[in-house]
């Protein structure tokens, strides 16, 4: 595609603090027992969303990723929160690369992957973020890691701050708010 939307440059760790007026989830409103259930309930409501889309391929303006596009962005969100989960675990606050997430919507060509493929491995990579979360220890929530911009995260707030990405992204695709 020649027309790519405008890199989002906002600073959301903001919905940590606070409900997110767009699409209506409070990331501090979960037990923190709750968040891996969470994860998996996102990955089957992605999935219900995929599946009722007619042409998923297709953006609702040049400036606005496609359903397709979006899913895309949760499947690899939702990996790379497990990689750096696990990273939070297995070491003393590790620093994340940064994660260009336009550049790898353009590299890996979200627009030409297949929906059903994709609708399949979002929701495994949800139940994958899912499992990682219902294996941290209780002592272990609040263990450090470093974004590549500065932002600092425990496991649990990384989590949190996931979730939203996610949901986020399914009120966008959506239009539906979170409930």
């Amino acid at each position: 595609m020649s027309t790519q939307p405008p890199p989002d440059t906002k600073d959301w760790t903001w919905v940590l603090d606070m409900a997110c007026p767009e699409c209506g989830f409070d990331a501090r409103q979960p037990a923190r027992a709750a968040l891996a259930d969470l994860s998996a309930d996102v990955g089957l409501r992605w999935s219900v969303a995929m599946t009722s889309i007619e042409d998923a391929r297709t953006r609702p303006s040049p400036a606005v990723w496609s359903p397709l596009e979006y899913a895309c962005h949760v499947r690899d969100v939702f990996d790379l929160a497990s990689l750096r989960v696990r990273l939070m675990l297995a070491e003393d606050g590790p620093s994340f690369a940064n994660w260009d997430q336009d550049a790898t919507a353009i590299a890996d060509r979200y627009h030409d992957q297949d929906p059903a493929l994709v609708t399949a491995e979002a929701a495994a990579a949800a139940q994958g973020f899912a499992e990682v979360l219902a294996e941290v220890p209780e002592e272990a929530w609040e263990r450090t890691g470093l974004r590549g911009d500065g932002a600092s995260f425990t496991v649990e707030s990384f989590a949190r701050y996931l979730l939203h990405d996610a949901v986020h992204h399914l009120t966008d695709v959506t239009g539906e708010r979170w409930t």
